[in-house]
């Protein structure tokens, strides 16, 4: 079973129970937990990419901006998004991700409804620091709850319906911008101060409606019954058995309270006290450790920097291309609006076959060829309209790829402490591209920002082969397990354990345990 909501053929009373069962679970997790993340990402890239429709409604000339200070303005905002990344991620199974991801959501709404009151470049430069502060904790925070609350191969559909938000967002933003400039001269307002303020705004109900809505875990979610919570916390057990073993024996651990209801139930069994799930685990920096060491953080994570910078650059400056093309004002903010459509459909339909066939590096390897394609057309197009052609296909191959790379590392990394560092890790490493991003397309290079576009592919083609060289990878590691190559991992582990080094879940290091390429 895929993503949870297929069916087939067999008519095994209990087999046709337990599908109705997970269909039931699922359908309730969906609808708490992917709605309200959904939100709290569409505002993520509305506050992000607001910048640069104010940037076309007036802000760099009531700010007195002088060549690349808008740029550096973009690029100060990683300085501090990248450093809170793993911090965050560290903090929030302590403070618990729904009140923690709404929490922070709340505190950068603030920031950007104070933003429609900068007065010069120094106001900038400190406001997008504290955005940068604000905001580095949500995307690698989203992952790590859902992949407390999904099985491996459930877990890219859920990303990508919330990823899918942020090409909303490009669409929604600038029609959204096109509307509130109209607001210009309002209470002796500019039109751009106000994209600030109304969107911070927006922002802050967000994360109010979201804390409201977010449930703490499968343990505690309230609109969960008793026999559905139990069959989902099995579930997981089971999918996740070989990660979760430790050298801890059966005999000596108690039968929890819950396994005895999943035993009533007649749920597989799981030998008590063999295992620790995530929200068992205790900190320990052995396991943090072998997050920054893994090889897949770093091969995704230098991959997701090159291809970070065709998205970031593509949300911050679609305007401004546009604008190049001959639109102006609000005709150019409305015709950013159509290319973010197909990304959109992409994003979802490419989410759904991930977690169907449990393939997420060779998807990527299918879509960024057709980013690649929309480059080289920008570069050698004759045309406007040619050119318009273009960013559509640029959109359209890098966005279903977020959720990807995104998928690939939760997948693959085991142990709450061990996922929680590799998936900042590799968004830390992806971000950097953020500060490239930001100075790629430069003013002097309008209207054709060939050498933008030049860059901007260099950068997707190396993040082509850094996937190519991680799936080959994983396939070469799996091969390894299936040969029984990586059967002393059990007897290394075992040593730490008798030792008292760890107290952590064997997790990936399983020999059981396969990567999704």
């Amino acid at each position: 079973m895929a993503n949870g909501y297929e069916t087939n053929t067999e008519t095994n009373p209990a087999e046709k129970a337990e599908r109705a069962m997970t269909r039931r679970v699922l359908w309730k997790l969906d609808i708490h937990t992917l709605p309200a993340l959904a939100l709290l990402w569409l505002a993520n890239f509305l506050d992000r990419t607001n910048i640069g429709n104010a940037g076309i409604a007036g802000l760099r000339v009531d700010l007195h901006l002088r060549g690349n200070q808008f740029n550096t303005a973009l690029a100060v905002f990683y300085v501090t998004y990248i450093l809170s990344e793993l911090p965050s991620n560290w903090v929030l199974k302590r403070v618990h991700a729904n009140r923690w991801l709404p929490f922070i959501v709340f505190a950068w709404g603030t920031v950007t409804t104070l933003s429609g009151f900068m007065k010069n470049f120094g106001g900038l430069i400190a406001v997008r620091l504290f955005l940068g502060l604000c905001e580095g904790g949500l995307l690698p925070g989203m992952v790590l709850y859902l992949s407390s609350i999904y099985k491996r191969n459930e877990l890219q559909l859920r990303i990508g319906i919330f990823y899918a938000s942020a090409s909303l967002s490009g669409a929604f933003g600038g029609l959204l911008a096109f509307g509130i400039t109209k607001m210009d001269g309002v209470r002796g307002i500019e039109g751009w101060r106000w994209i600030f303020i109304i969107e911070g705004i927006a922002t802050i109900v967000v994360a109010i409606i979201s804390a409201m809505l977010l449930p703490r875990g499968i343990r505690t979610a309230s609109f969960l019954t008793e026999e559905e919570r139990a069959f989902a916390l099995n579930r997981l057990r089971v999918s996740n058995f070989a990660a979760s073993q430790t050298a801890a024996k059966a005999a000596l651990s108690p039968v929890s309270e819950i396994q005895e209801k999943e035993e009533a139930l007649g749920l597989e069994a799981v030998p008590a006290g063999s295992m620790l799930m995530d929200e068992e685990e205790a900190f320990e920096w052995g396991e943090v450790r072998r997050g920054l060491l893994d090889v897949q953080a770093w091969l995704t994570g230098f991959a997701y920097a090159c291809f970070i910078v065709s998205l970031y650059s593509y949300s911050l400056f679609l305007p401004t291309i546009i604008a190049g093309l001959g639109f102006s004002g609000g005709q150019a903010q409305l015709h950013t609006v159509p290319p973010y459509v197909p990304a959109v459909v992409f994003t979802l339909v490419v989410a759904l076959l991930s977690d169907r066939w449990g393939w997420r590096g060779p998807f990527i390897l299918m879509c960024l060829p057709m980013t690649i394609a929309g480059y080289i057309l920008a570069i050698a197009a004759k045309t406007n309209s040619a050119r318009y052609a273009a960013v559509f296909l640029m959109a359209a191959g890098v966005y279903p790829c977020g959720p990807c790379i995104l998928a690939i590392i939760s997948n693959n990394s085991s142990g709450h402490y061990k996922r929680a560092t590799t998936g900042a890790l590799q968004l830390m490493l992806g971000n950097c591209g953020g500060f490239i991003a930001t100075f790629i397309y430069t003013a002097d290079q309008a209207p054709r920002y060939k050498r933008g576009h030049t860059i901007t592919l260099c950068f997707v083609i190396l993040s082509w082969l850094l996937i190519a060289g991680n799936v080959s990878y994983c396939l070469w590691e799996n091969k390894a397990r299936r040969e029984g190559r990586r059967a002393e991992n059990w007897t290394k582990y075992e040593k730490l354990w008798e030792s008292g080094k760890t107290r952590a879940p064997i997790g990936d290091r399983s020999p059981d345990f396969m990567f999704t390429l």
